[in-house]
């Protein structure tokens, strides 16, 4: 980059020419926005362009390969890229698993041919992925899975289930850990398959969650094919590809529910709808909650920061560490503390399920609630994380 001044000028005119107004402010980000895919419907014509400009432009994948359908930018221009889209108000183009997980994982171990199968797909948000790692009865004992993929020359054919498969109804293609050496030990007889959510033999059962909806299902596979060109680094050596994954779905998962929410109102907004006697500028008159509601800001400020720094060696073409599995473990605890604190500010009004008498905003809280109980045992239970730390990061014995 040989003059930033001259790149962020450029790139805020292009922002504002080719964003819609409609879509300014919009925010998104985490599991809120456009996740693209052959089923995805778009909330508006806007929406849409927005996507196919942006995905033109390379900017839903602005580090990676241009010949990947990225933006070929460098960290430093990605980072301003970050910052006038924040200057602007514009909501990301795209998000998903493929640009988060999958995507990343592809540019580390896919072939060239694998590359240019899917990359492009991901940045333009034609195609939507899923994970199939977790298995019934296996539970954080990711290499416990059974699920089978047997050898018959040029493909496989796979039975087994997945469950918590995040989006699998509305996902095109899914990357799983299966079985190919039932013999070997756990870890080294598994392999990285991607599998086109189209082939016969699957079906996908959604779970109901106690918030009254769920992005979990059930994803069950019988005498499915599956080519071994969709094979992922080496057969039986899918375990250190699964390694690398879980590091990036960490850190998604991390930033995805501890950033706190930028377009949320505040804490200390919410709570001067609630307590007599606030009023809008002067301090709130608990001064209990007042703590609750710094320590909280503070701790969500602080994350976030780490997170940037992560974010920076990421861009660096640093891949994520054991430290991934801290950012996981904090983001969590941190959108849990968030809910349990809105709900003690809404009191009864944090009650209502459905019907009169409650706000949207108030209804949803509730939801997001009981939705954040799930968020410590996602992506790999707390106590399975610290366990990770323990002996990756502090060297502890076993």
């Amino acid at each position: 980059m040989s003059d930033p001044q001259a790149f962020q000028a450029e790139t805020r005119s292009w922002l504002e020419e080719n964003c819609p107004k409609s879509l300014l402010g919009k925010g998104g980000g985490g599991i809120v926005g456009t996740w693209g895919g052959r089923k995805w419907k778009p909330e508006s014509e806007d929406q849409r362009l927005w996507l196919e400009r942006a995905a033109a432009k390379g900017f839903t994948a602005p580090t990676w390969p241009k010949e990947y359908g990225g933006g070929g930018l460098s960290k430093e221009e990605a980072k301003i890229l970050a910052q006038e889209m924040r200057a602007v108000g514009t909501p990301p183009p795209l998000i998903g698993f493929g640009l988060t997980m999958i995507g990343p994982t592809l540019l580390q171990y896919g072939t060239e041919e694998q590359k240019l199968e899917h990359l492009t797909k991901i940045t333009r948000g034609e195609i939507r992925w899923c994970q199939g790692y977790s298995e019934p009865g296996a539970g954080s004992d990711l290499a416990g899975l059974q699920m089978r993929a047997d050898d018959k020359g040029d493909h496989y054919i796979v039975n087994g289930t997945k469950v918590w498969t995040s989006y699998a109804d509305e996902a095109d293609w899914i990357f799983a850990l299966v079985r190919t050496d039932p013999k070997a030990k756990k870890q080294e007889g598994i392999t990285f398959l991607l599998i086109d959510m189209e082939t016969p033999g699957i079906s996908v059962s959604p779970i109901l969650l106690i918030s009254g909806s769920s992005p979990f299902c059930e994803t069950h596979f019988q005498d499915v094919k599956a080519l071994k060109s969709n094979v992922i680094f080496k057969e039986h050596a899918g375990w250190t590809v699964a390694k690398a994954l879980l590091g990036h779905e960490r850190s998604m998962v991390a930033e995805a529910f501890g950033g706190g929410g930028g377009s949320r109102r505040s804490l200390a907004d919410r709570a001067r709808a609630y307590l007599p006697g606030a009023d809008a500028e002067g301090p709130l008159p608990d001064a209990t909650l007042r703590q609750d509601i710094a320590r909280m800001e503070m701790d969500t400020r602080v994350f976030g920061l780490t997170m940037q720094r992560a974010r920076d060696a990421a861009k660096a073409g640093q891949q994520p560490g054991a430290e991934s599995s801290i950012f996981k473990v904090v983001g969590t605890e941190i959108n849990q503390r968030r809910q349990e604190l809105l709900m003690h500010i809404a009191g009864p009004q944090a009650l209502g399920w459905e019907g009169e008498g409650f706000a949207e905003e108030e209804l949803q809280g509730t939801r997001d609630w009981l939705r954040s109980r799930g968020n410590t045992i996602e992506g790999g239970t707390s106590e399975v994380q610290r366990n990770i730390i323990a002996k990756r990061v502090l060297g502890l014995p076993d």
